[in-house]
């Protein structure tokens, strides 16, 4: 136990995350079911404060009561003028970030989930740059209202290398995302100590999710794969992301932090195989 705690008086909470006064920018809350609103209401819990930015008016009008009372921003993150004028509010009001949550991310599946080898060059291009170049374009406009130790965390996927057929193309796209962290940390080290990690998250019941054709199949099948039986819950990938965002991960930069619930190690669990097999058989 370190000094701080053995001197804490009686019945005072030991701030571990030590996240209390400090304001973070959240992107992505779409309702209560977003990874996004979890790792606000996690920092807002922790005494931080929290300027939440969504993407349109209307969705600053059907989050009106679940974001009640708090700085609501909006901000298409395809349209550069709303981004530079997110930025020059922030510079106006002499915000500094000590962090930025990126939970943004989006494909267009229009006729439904097709072969890889069909995806369009329309469909491509749109998903990198809001699921992926979002993310440097909104670190390049804000680097000014940054801390010098803040910390940047995106939401990622467990894995890029899965050909998971129920994803479409967006995995490609999630590896782009992953992949400019290190570019980001190398570039951003010229001036400052942030850091950008990303949540690199297992099948999740959310609103956005299920809206994926053959999604739940996916997610049901996931269930059944990871050893503890329960898929990974939204709360589980909040509490890793709101870790990276304090001091405490002061240490962890360009990382992509999995949190599947060992979804990865199972894939041949016998039970899973002899249903399998059984349906094969039969």
């Amino acid at each position: 136990m370190n000094d701080r705690a053995k001197s804490a008086p009686a019945g005072e909470a030991f701030d571990f995350l030590q996240l209390a006064g400090k304001t973070f920018l959240v992107l992505g809350v779409a309702n209560k079911k977003s990874v996004a609103f979890a790792i606000a209401r996690l920092i807002e819990q922790a005494g931080g404060q929290v300027i939440y930015s969504v993407r349109s008016e209307s969705r600053r009008q059907s989050t009106a009561k679940l974001l009640a009372d708090r700085d609501v921003r909006v901000c298409d993150v395809e349209d550069q003028s709303q981004i530079d004028a997110l930025a020059n509010q922030l510079a106006e009001e002499g915000v500094s970030l000590h962090g930025l949550v990126h939970a943004i991310a989006f494909a267009d599946y229009p006729e439904g989930i097709r072969p890889f080898h069909e995806t369009t060059r329309q469909q491509f291009l749109q998903a990198v740059d809001i699921s992926a170049y979002s993310l440097i374009n909104l670190c390049n406009a804000l680097k000014d209202r940054f801390d010098p130790d803040a910390s940047v965390v995106t939401i990622g996927i467990s894995t890029t290398r899965m050909a998971s057929e129920s994803y479409g193309f967006m995995a490609p796209i999630k590896a782009a995302l992953e992949s400019s962290l290190a570019f980001l940390t190398k570039s951003f080290s010229r001036f400052s100590r942030v850091r950008f990690n990303a949540v690199a998250a297992g099948l999740l019941k959310t609103s956005a999710s299920a809206g994926i054709p053959g999604y739940v199949d996916s997610y049901l099948y996931a269930e059944r794969v990871i050893p503890r039986g329960q898929a990974v819950q939204t709360a589980e990938v909040a509490q890793t992301a709101v870790f990276l965002l304090s001091p405490r991960s002061s240490g962890i930069t360009a990382q992509s932090i999995v949190v599947d619930a060992g979804m990865a190690i199972n894939y041949f669990d016998a039970a899973v195989v002899q249903a399998v097999t059984d349906s094969e058989v039969r």
